[in-house]
């Protein structure tokens, strides 16, 4: 999924805040439109305000479930990222610049790598199913940042990992469940459902961060109540974690994780490099010249060939660490 925003406001984030061990800190959701008026909104927890990250995980989008809705998303870059995407209902097109033509269903999670430079389409098909899923981002280390495209597919098995608890783990490892998708650091990725009353208390990689996104009722993380679309996310430091579903509805999460990614990059539109000059070469070559880093998408027949990148604004743009910018 791309950012399609037509201008960028910027947010000078504030002074970290007083933070203790174990806490569970808590995002409510920022309502996004993808395109114009009558676009798809989406509910968008990552990036914000105290937070960049989760271990990599940079960009948490989260839409649905809407009936009728479209999505029809132009080709559109992506640099230095991993794309991650997860449906519950739904149908979705998808077309790279790396030759790949596939379809995104639910329980099924497409990964693509975008490194040096990708550009790709996505467009709901007409499905009689209401859409409803994430598109979440991956930041790649500097290391890996230019690394070659890549698509990966994989449907993960549901495991009864309690009793009343299900999970799809989509990428890294939960329990016995691992996933083959490979990263270029250490994550989690899993989709968790809680029946009624149910409680799930389970061992976890205690460097890892871990957030859990709510996409349906109610969860008690650690204690903290989270309601719908609401993220709340713990630092890395403990190697246990615990979830109840207070209520009498089935309750489903994302929970995702990974070691602290302690680089600092700049995020803007659907770029993402380490400074203001690396952004401004982005834009120009993508709005120019898009063919010669980014590729061409064959096969999407939208009346618009491609989403331009808008006008950058008038001030230097700055790196985002995992809480705050550089001042």
């Amino acid at each position: 999924m791309s950012n399609t925003e037509k201008t960028s406001a910027l947010l000078d984030c504030p002074v970290p805040f007083e933070h203790h061990p174990g806490q569970v800190d808590t995002y409510p959701p920022k309502d996004v439109a993808l395109g114009g008026e009558d676009a798809m909104r989406v509910r968008r927890t990552l990036p914000n305000l105290r937070r960049s990250f989760v271990g990599a995980w940079c960009f948490i989008d989260h839409y649905g479930p809407e009936e009728g809705a479209c999505m029809d998303v132009p080709p559109h870059p992506h640099t230095s990222l991993q794309t991650v995407s997860w449906l519950f209902s739904g149908e979705i097109e998808h077309r790279d610049s790396g030759g790949v033509h596939a379809m995104v269903r639910p329980g099924q999670v497409n990964l693509m790598t975008s490194g040096h430079g990708i550009a790709h389409s996505e467009v709901s098909t007409k499905s009689r199913a209401a859409l409803h899923g994430v598109q979440l981002w991956v930041v790649l280390p500097e290391h890996s940042a230019d690394l070659e495209r890549e698509f990966q597919h994989f449907e993960p098995d549901v495991d009864a990992v309690a009793p009343g608890v299900r999970a799809r783990t989509f990428i890294g490892r939960l329990g016995d469940a691992g996933s083959p998708v490979q990263t270029e650091t250490p994550l989690l990725g899993s989709e968790v459902v809680l029946e009624p009353g149910a409680t799930w208390e389970t061992t976890v990689d205690g460097g890892f961060e871990h957030g859990v996104l709510v996409d349906s009722g109610v969860v008690d993380f650690d204690g903290v109540r989270l309601d719908n679309s609401v993220l709340g996310v713990r630092d890395a430091g403990l190697d246990h974690l615990r979830l109840h579903n207070p209520t009498d509805a089935p309750a489903r999460i994302m929970l995702l994780g990974g070691t602290p990614f302690d680089e600092g990059i700049v995020m803007w539109w659907n770029f993402i490099g380490r400074s203001h000059d690396d952004i401004t070469r982005l834009r120009q070559e993508w709005n120019e010249a898009p063919d010669d880093r980014f590729g061409r998408v064959s096969g999407y027949r939208g009346s618009v060939p491609r989403l331009r990148a808008p006008e950058l604004p008038e001030v230097t743009l700055k790196r985002r660490f995992r809480r705050g910018r550089e001042s």
